[in-house]
């Protein structure tokens, strides 16, 4: 059972369709980190999951529960967007007024522990509006923590923070995830703070989901290969086949060919001259992470884009 399924999900705005036939998958206890370009569709896949916008059709599952058009988990922690947060109320208030909503058990003893965790115990009774971005964020995560939900919905939790202030939340995601089981779904444009914690990946592009990648899947995706273009791609394939049996190969859109494993350069080109295979260009490429990401998020031609590894698309089991 996943934490989180969305199947066929869709959504319009103005008769402009900006969520896809979307389907995501969340398994329980993991940390998956939604990527994606601005506009692409995250914050309003999120909303429909938190229950605070309907979809126009599909279905979101949450912890094996169908949920109705805005109805809200008790067992999700959200932040979207900016927090909720009262202006003139300081920041112990502002988590006692949701604990209270909340029925929490000894309501400012649990707020306490979770502004501490934060970093936001010493605020004393400065009111929210004087709060700087990063505060506000930080507070906004305390207040998803309430009420110890099993799910916490994150939309880009790291805007406006300093170094500092994004290892602390970071560690804090990571801590709730090891500790206490909670599933992460964290959306951030910041690429090289999710690899940090993410065990699984979803690629959203034009409201569509591109691709869902395991941790595992990306570091191989990302590893040091060999890229070949030919204009016989099907006979270049089944020449390496044959010659280099050690190779693991990977058809890309483009008539390119990505070749991996413990074989040479000299090899490939030798073995595809020898059968008559033209060879446009052959070269090694070693990982980039971020480059692979924006272009499955359409960064560059769509020709270029990189083809996800061999079982990273649909998710079919959940944990």
């Amino acid at each position: 059972m996943f934490a989180i399924e969305t199947t066929g999900l869709a959504k319009s705005f103005r008769r402009k369709r900006v969520i896809c036939d979307l389907d995501l998958h969340v398994g329980r206890g993991e940390i998956y980190g939604f990527v994606g370009k601005n506009g692409s569709g995250k914050s309003t896949t999120m909303k429909m999951l938190a229950g605070l916008m309907p979809p126009d059709a599909g279905e979101v599952r949450v912890l094996g529960r169908v949920m109705a058009p805005c109805e809200a988990n008790p067992r999700m922690g959200t932040l979207i967007e900016a927090p909720g947060i009262y202006p003139n109320l300081s920041a112990l208030d502002n988590m006692m007024v949701k604990a209270l909503v909340l029925g929490v058990i000894d309501p400012r003893d649990a707020c306490m522990d979770l502004l501490r965790a934060v970093g936001l115990d010493r605020a004393g009774k400065q009111r929210a509006k004087h709060f700087s971005m990063g505060m506000k964020q930080r507070l906004g995560v305390a207040l998803a923590l309430l009420g110890s939900p099993d799910i916490l919905l994150l939309d880009e939790p790291m805007n406006g923070l300093d170094p500092e202030g994004v290892r602390d939340i970071r560690g804090l995601i990571v801590r709730l995830n090891r500790e206490r089981g909670i599933t992460v779904l964290i959306s951030s444009h910041v690429l090289d703070q999710l690899e940090r914690m993410c065990t699984v990946y979803g690629v959203i592009r034009e409201g569509r989901m591109v691709a869902e990648l395991t941790a595992d899947e990306v570091e191989e995706a990302c590893a040091s290969c060999l890229v070949l273009r030919c204009a016989e791609q099907s006979r270049a394939l089944a020449v390496l086949a044959e010659h280099c049996p050690a190779a693991r190969l990977t058809a890309l859109p483009g008539d390119a060919v990505r070749i991996e494993g413990d074989v040479a350069a000299e090899e490939v080109g030798r073995a595809l001259m020898e059968e008559g295979v033209v060879v446009r260009d052959l070269h090694r490429t070693e990982g980039d992470r971020e480059g692979f990401f924006v272009e499955l998020m359409g960064g560059h031609d769509a020709e270029d884009a990189p083809a996800p590894p061999t079982g990273g698309g649909r998710r079919t089991g959940g944990e």
